[in-house]
């Protein structure tokens, strides 16, 4: 799964402004970046009598609304469904995901913080950089609002960079930790069976592969 790392803070603390300066960014360095944004209240982007609609109320496990220019994915979630959950849908080809919000998650946080709002939050799990308009009295890494290329520097070096290159398994759609020998032997085996196969431009012009493997129970 590419690295998540979550955007949190009070309302109007400057949240979505921070994350779109850090795409922008991030892009601008070649970069792969998604977005996940939480919201505190039940969206309806499938209205009643809509066929969407009446295909999830038949038992659709989800629904895709294609236009023109974009599409719309409509997947029933729980309250309790984190960023990790969610960022299976975006697939494995990015850099990084930022998500807003997820104050609870277990993802790694970055507060921001502005000081006619109030005081920062406390007893934030994983938190590694607050983005403040004030100095903060804390050992956690600060950045000033302004500062986008250095918070992007912690993002391409601490989370991009140790993953750019990775292999995933999913067991039963939970990742499994893999450590260095199982990880390079099926690599090694993966890598074989595609050199041999008819339509291969060459391994070195490979950037992913995605293997799917379902049996019945």
């Amino acid at each position: 799964m590419p690295p998540i790392v979550a955007f949190i803070g009070k309302s109007n603390s400057g949240k979505t402004t921070i994350i779109e300066k850090l795409l922008r960014e991030l892009k601008s360095r070649g970069y792969r970046v998604a977005t996940i944004k939480h919201s505190g209240r039940d969206l309806v982007f499938d209205k009643p009598g809509t066929d969407s609609w009446r295909q999830l109320q038949a038992g659709s496990e989800m629904a895709i609304v294609a236009g023109t220019s974009r599409l719309m994915l409509i997947k029933p979630i729980s309250a309790q469904t984190g960023p990790e959950e969610i960022a299976r849908v975006l697939g494995e080809d990015l850099d990084i995901i930022l998500a807003e919000g997820f104050k609870k998650s277990s993802v790694p946080k970055v507060e921001v913080h502005r000081k006619d709002i109030g005081l920062p939050l406390t007893k934030i799990d994983k938190l590694i950089a607050i983005v403040t308009d004030e100095p903060l009295p804390v050992a956690t890494r600060q950045f000033s609002p302004d500062d986008t290329p250095g918070l992007a520097d912690l993002l391409e070096k601490d989370f991009i960079r140790p993953q750019s290159e990775r292999t995933i398994v999913y067991v039963n759609n939970k990742p499994l930790t893999l450590s260095n020998f199982p990880k390079e032997i099926e690599n090694n085996i993966v890598l074989s069976v595609i050199s041999t196969l008819k339509g291969v431009a060459g391994l070195k012009a490979l950037r992913s592969v995605e293997v799917f493997l379902r049996r019945k129970p």
